[in-house]
């Protein structure tokens, strides 16, 4: 299987480190194709490969879509806990000035490779009552899963 695996990093991230580095080192060893990149909060216009340089070695989105075709599996993994306006406008990002939407975004992606699903480690049971968790589930179609063991395997069998 080749997978594409987008990880959000940092703020709200943060108390969830741990648990994503495992599950990266353990997807390391599991797929002979993986190809990790960083986003925050949300995608936009462009991603990165080493968090210390995300601000000078950024990877243009168009980029991936051009280099990663459609038999790419593409897992997110993040919390889906931001302001509503990061997904909903263009300019809603906190840390830069997007001139597209994250939910255009994440259309595209979706678009461009459509075996795909979001992992949350925010326990499920708190997901109602954080309104952008509900928008991504919407965008991903409810092929949003919690990050633990159950929650991993039935999002593997919703990719396949």
């Amino acid at each position: 299987m080749k997978v594409l695996l987008f990880l959000d990093i940092g703020g709200s991230m943060d108390p969830h480190v741990k648990m994503v580095e495992e599950l990266f080192s353990a997807a390391r060893s599991e797929f002979k194709h993986l190809e990790s990149y960083y986003f925050h909060n949300c995608l936009y216009e462009g991603v990165w490969r080493d968090n210390a340089r995300r601000w000078d070695a950024q990877i243009p989105t168009e980029d991936l879509f051009r280099t990663y075709g459609a038999d790419y599996k593409c897992i997110f993994v993040g919390d889906a806990s931001m302001s509503p306006y990061e997904i909903a406008y263009a300019g809603g990002a906190n840390e830069h000035w997007n001139a597209i939407s994250g939910d255009a975004w994440l259309r595209r992606a979706q678009d461009h490779w459509p075996n795909s699903v979001w992992l949350n480690p925010v326990p499920e049971k708190y997901w109602p009552y954080t309104q952008s968790i509900g928008m991504i589930q919407r965008i991903f179609d409810n092929r949003m899963a919690p990050m633990t063991l159950d929650g991993i395997s039935d999002g593997m069998k919703l990719l396949t």
